[in-house]
């Protein structure tokens, strides 16, 4: 309990408070008048002043909350010392209400324990004067804890949607390496084979660098779109970059692709992660099988799990730690609930093999 209070003593204030925006001077307005109507029907000139003297205070409330918080009750304290009764006495100045929801939205944790004492202490001075009956002041702080509540969830909302953001900035900096990856590796085959051929057969070197042309463009592509998503700073639809039989290729090595199944019903985060691990493993045995010839891509769809399968006939590679590649295969299958492993076959090769839950259960 201690190390809980002392974190939330220590917690920072959020990034940036929002700036004053156009409906903060309407709200001002409107209270203003209001005040003044209020307070002149019900003939209090010392309420009228406080309640109208008050209202700026609501354009600090994100910038210093504990200083408006501070500054109202401190005021309302001072004010039923000096003129013998309880302050707030206006219907109106319900809208210091709005302090104890900024201070627990945009104060840091010192801020928020400071302000929380300065308000329970203004409504505990008025019932020490007798000013406010027990039973009024318990519904009073009932009101304010409500107010402190309704601010803290709103932060920790909003901090839960920032690192939902950067989960899929991150997310979207793996689609952008295993695009690079995958087309640069097709690229580099390619002119390896385009190379050897040349010399007797001109007309296959060309066409190989039409091919290198065609992956040099789809990466282009696909680059851009992600680029414009990061810049965008929005979450965007986790739909997938390709199909995977845009995966088949009969150079070499060949990646023969087959899905049982069908997949046009897959929820978009579920089927973009399908075609990312089947490209990363595609990509991945092209660079490190030594001698492959064959590269098999199953997909096995049905009502509730999605099984990947990949397999080569290469030699697979020597023993070294997993590269960025295999740790966000892993991470990727991991994030919608599923699992994902890699590691040499049985007889010979490389086998990765992933099964998601198809409802994709975030984790």
């Amino acid at each position: 309990m201690y190390d809980l209070l002392r974190s939330l003593w220590r917690e920072p204030r959020p990034a940036a408070a929002l700036p004053l925006r156009w409906w903060d001077w309407v709200l001002v307005g409107v209270l203003v008048s209001v005040a003044l109507v209020e307070g002149v029907a019900r003939g209090g000139v010392v309420s009228t002043v406080l309640a109208v003297g008050l209202v700026p205070v609501l354009l600090v409330r994100r910038s210093a909350p504990l200083g408006a918080v501070g500054g109202a009750f401190g005021v309302c304290a001072v004010a039923s010392v000096v003129v013998g009764r309880n302050f707030p006495d206006l219907n109106v100045m319900v809208y210091l209400v709005l302090l104890p929801f900024a201070l627990f939205r945009w104060g840091s944790g010192r801020e928020a324990g400071l302000g929380a004492v300065v308000m329970v202490g203004q409504v505990g001075l008025a019932v020490l004067l007798g000013y406010q009956r027990v039973a009024d002041a318990g519904a009073g702080v009932l009101v304010l804890a409500a107010a402190m509540a309704v601010g803290a969830a709103v932060r920790y909302r909003s901090r839960a949607r920032t690192r939902q953001l950067d989960q899929v900035r991150l997310l979207l900096a793996r689609d952008l390496h295993d695009t690079v990856a995958h087309h640069v590796s097709a690229m580099a085959i390619r002119a390896q084979a385009g190379i050897a051929v040349a010399p007797s057969d001109p007309a296959a070197a060309v066409a190989a660098l039409r091919v290198i042309e065609q992956e040099a463009g789809r990466a282009l592509d696909e680059m851009r779109a992600l680029v414009r998503v990061l810049r965008a700073g929005e979450l965007p639809e986790m739909g997938p970059v390709g199909d995977l039989t845009s995966l088949t290729s009969t150079g070499h090595p060949t990646v023969d692709v087959r899905v049982v199944g069908d997949a046009a019903e897959l929820p978009a985060p579920i089927a973009a992660t399908v075609f990312r691990l089947a490209q990363e493993a595609v990509t991945n045995a092209r660079r490190h099988a030594r001698h492959a010839t064959a590269i098999e891509v199953l997909a096995e769809i049905t009502p509730t799990t999605i099984h990947l399968h990949i397999t080569d006939d290469g030699d697979p590679p020597p023993a070294r730690p997993p590269g960025l590649g295999l740790t966000g295969m892993l991470e990727r299958a991991t994030l919608l609930g599923g699992t994902c492993t890699a590691g040499p076959s049985p007889e010979r090769g490389w086998t990765v093999t992933a099964d998601l839950p198809r409802t994709g259960v975030a984790r």
